[in-house]
């Protein structure tokens, strides 16, 4: 039998050593790679995050000419991408104090349309320069204040005359002609539709913050006051004669006269009330309002009844002023009708294609 040999105590040292070192080496190896492991958990990604750049926010200038000359009147800088013209006007007026935003008009070409004021100014931009032109507008009023004046001068005038004032009026005239009952029935006509348009003005119809020409002003008082004069002067003269069929001519005017009065307000509060709720998104519809049922004939309704109150007007005084004064109305209203039409056959074209503008088969 041979017996295993004992290595020798230093041979055995040296084994131990060899052995130890190599599990101690083992066992740092190991503490290292976890040390190193939690270190890269507690730090993150090995790569380092990309740095963020601050966004930086790109303004605008505004080159603005004169329409005419082409000259530089001003530079409007520092211009956020999300202002309007209106902002444009505002930084305009600072810079030059003697035409405020409501007379100023901007064009981006020389024969181009005035831009509106919520135009952004974004939406104009091709480069980080933009040129306007400058066109002065004259001396601006507010739509309220237009309408109001407009409106309430004609109320005014028609009871002066309605009073027969000594200073129109023969005196001794006025006193001995006996009044026929439809000279009291064409005031209150006349004056329920211009209370119905001023209080339409104030508590219906909501502006936008839109400005006219004063010239516009002028030219509109001009043409209402004046026919205002010119027939109630004949009206309520002392010798006036009343129509010609007597009682059934007033009678029957006079209540046409009425619901055209009352189907103008309702189709202007059913617009007000679209635009109010904002849903432009469809043409307006008829309700249970019998009066709105003429939505489903004509797109612009309301200048359908206005002509019809003063056609029902002249019927009913049978005046020659008043006559003309409706044929007028029916030129001008039919014009309003058919530019309105137009934009709403872009807007709204399968509701409104089969729609005359004012009056159906003719306008």
């Amino acid at each position: 039998m041979h017996r295993r040999q004992k290595p020798s105590a230093p041979e055995h040292k040296r084994d131990l050593a060899a052995h130890g070192g190599a599990l101690s080496m083992s066992h740092n190896d190991t503490r290292s790679f976890f040390n190193f492991s939690q270190l890269v958990l507690s730090a993150g990604h090995l790569k380092s995050p990309p740095v963020l750049k601050h966004s930086k926010i790109t303004y605008f200038e505004v080159e603005i000419l004169d329409v005419q000359s082409k000259k530089q009147i001003c530079i409007v800088d520092k211009i956020p991408p999300s202002s309007t013209i209106l902002d444009v006007k505002h930084k305009f007026h600072k810079a030059c104090p003697q035409w405020y935003p409501s007379r100023v008009g901007l064009q981006l070409e020389r024969n181009g349309p005035y831009l509106k004021d919520s135009i952004n100014i974004q939406s104009l931009a091709v480069s980080s320069i933009i040129t306007l032109y400058f066109t002065d507008l004259g001396q601006q009023v507010g739509w309220t204040t237009f309408f109001l004046t407009e409106y309430t001068g004609p109320l005014l005038i028609y009871l002066l005359f309605y009073i027969r004032l000594s200073t129109i009026y023969d005196q001794a005239e006025s006193t001995k002609n006996f009044r026929h009952p439809v000279v009291h029935l064409a005031c209150f006509c006349h004056c329920l539709h211009y209370i119905r348009h001023l209080l339409e003005t104030l508590f219906v119809h909501k502006f936008s913050g839109g400005h006219t020409p004063l010239k516009n002003m002028i030219k509109g008082c001009a043409f209402y006051w004046g026919f205002t004069s010119w027939i109630a002067y004949y009206i309520n003269h002392p010798r006036y004669t009343p129509p010609s069929f007597g009682h059934r001519q007033v009678s029957f005017a006079a209540l046409a006269f009425l619901m055209c009065e009352a189907g103008n307000h309702f189709i202007n509060v059913a617009l007000a009330h679209q635009n109010h709720s904002g849903n432009k998104a469809c043409f307006p519809s008829p309700t249970y309002n019998p009066f709105t049922w003429l939505f489903l004939l004509v797109s612009c309704p309301n200048y359908t009844y206005e002509v019809g109150s003063w056609i029902s007007f002249t019927v009913m005084t049978q005046t020659l002023p008043a006559g003309i004064f409706a044929f007028l109305m029916v030129i001008q209203m039919s014009l309003w009708a058919q530019k309105k039409h137009k934009l709403y056959l872009k807007r709204f074209y399968p509701e409104v294609r089969r729609k005359a503008a004012m009056i159906p088969i003719i306008f």
